[in-house]
């Protein structure tokens, strides 16, 4: 489960900004709560702001670690770490990451920070027994490592691919025995999930997942039901194609672009009371949202990962919204999955549903940076109140503020 996210200097984000997932000392809702060890932990978070207030750059911050630590052992002589840092943050301004997490049962504290295209510095810690303890620390390409990593032979194979553009986590992992080392690396590569719709389709993943897994199938189809969509069933089919015939008929520059796995004929059929569809072809946007998120979030909520979701509102009725947060927050007590998202559904800003301390907000300061901030944070924001109407009055900032005579100034310019 993740505990704590940190970062400055990317994107929008000027100044350090903290998500916590630590549940405050709020009473409400604690039967929704994990505890770990003297802390309680919360399943699930939502973020409001402003459209350009820095919401998706947070979120999109996380899938830069993760996708760094998964990816850096590969990067070349030469070439440089990519950098997006805040435009108006001195040349010299380090871009920092940091996270706290729980895998197995053992809590870790993993960081880095970037300056000039290359790593300045990295460290990973874990807790046995609550007592922090030194895995290895680095400055520029020096690694000094704990007691339980000296140096050997697995130590000194990770020190030969050590670049200054390569995390040392994710080049240790490739050579090092240490479980620690390795269930760090793992977090990354495979309990966290980042889903933005601009980038990812799930749909023929969805349709693998049904294929291989009866279970995700029943599951999702019973989903659909209960949604009142009126599907009675599912049959999906995924079969190779042969490359040979595909291959003849094209110019050579395009027979390079084939995956080297081979191409793959993905069919699924949507099966109502009186006659089916083609998915691809024949369903709505609303249903083929449906497939493309529900298959991998019911493999989310048996695997126990984490989603990262921007915008999870996007084509989902409100309604499926808030029965996806009441999953997150009600199954697997004993591998819980967790939910952190952005969203512009005031719906969802309801008592009932969240802790004060699960929501978010992004505003964008005077000096064009975001700042990150959660409700329980403010004063004067009480268990009873109505947080939508407050939040939609501006009693918690996070809206956009416009000039009141906003539609006469533009109806009389047009």
């Amino acid at each position: 489960m993740l505990l704590q996210f940190s970062c400055s200097n990317y994107k929008s984000i000027k100044e350090k900004v903290i998500f916590s997932a630590v549940a405050s000392k709020d009473d409400q809702y604690e039967e929704r709560l994990i505890p770990i060890d003297k802390i309680r932990v919360l399943r699930t978070a939502l973020i409001y702001g402003a459209n350009g207030s820095g919401k998706s750059n947070f979120l999109d911050s996380i899938g830069f670690m993760q996708s760094l630590v998964r990816n850096s052992i590969n990067q070349q002589p030469g070439q440089g770490i990519f950098q997006a840092p805040h435009k108006l943050a001195d040349t010299n301004m380090p871009s920092e990451f940091s996270i706290q997490f729980v895998r197995h049962g053992l809590r870790y504290a993993y960081g880095f920070s970037i300056v000039n295209n290359a790593v300045k510095d990295e460290y990973l810690y874990y807790f046995p027994k609550g007592k922090q303890v030194k895995i290895f620390e680095r400055e520029g390409i020096d690694i000094t490592p704990g007691d339980k990593y000296k140096k050997g032979k697995p130590f000194e194979l990770s020190l030969t691919v050590l670049k200054e553009n390569r995390l040392f986590l994710s080049c240790a992992a490739n050579y090092s025995r240490l479980k620690e080392v390795e269930d760090a690396f793992l977090f990354f590569s495979e309990d966290i999930v980042v889903y933005n719709r601009e980038i990812n389709n799930w749909t023929e993943y969805s349709v693998k997942l049904m294929q291989e897994n009866e279970q995700i199938r029943r599951l999702f189809v019973h989903m659909l039901q209960e949604f009142k969509t009126g599907i009675k069933d599912i049959r999906v089919k995924i079969e190779p194609v042969s490359t040979g015939d595909v291959a003849a008929n094209v110019p050579p520059q395009i027979k390079q672009l084939l995956p080297a796995e081979g191409l793959h004929k993905v069919d699924a059929k949507v099966v109502y009371d009186r006659f089916e569809t083609d998915l691809f072809t024949e369903e709505s946007d609303g249903i083929r949202k449906l497939f493309e998120l529900l298959c991998p979030i019911i493999d989310i909520l048996i695997k126990g990962k984490i989603l990262i979701c921007d915008e999870l509102e996007s084509n989902l009725h409100e309604t499926l919204v808030s029965k996806i947060v009441e999953l997150f927050q009600s199954v697997r007590v004993d591998m819980p999955a967790q939910m952190i998202f952005s969203t512009h559904d005031t719906s969802l800003l309801n008592k009932d549903l969240f802790r004060r301390d699960q929501i978010w907000l992004t505003e964008m300061k005077d000096d064009r940076a975001t700042d990150l901030y959660s409700l329980v944070e403010l004063k004067n924001v009480r268990k009873t109140e109505n947080l939508e109407r407050g939040y939609i009055n501006g009693k918690y900032g996070a809206i956009p503020m416009m000039n009141p005579d906003f539609v006469k100034a533009v109806a009389d310019s047009i």
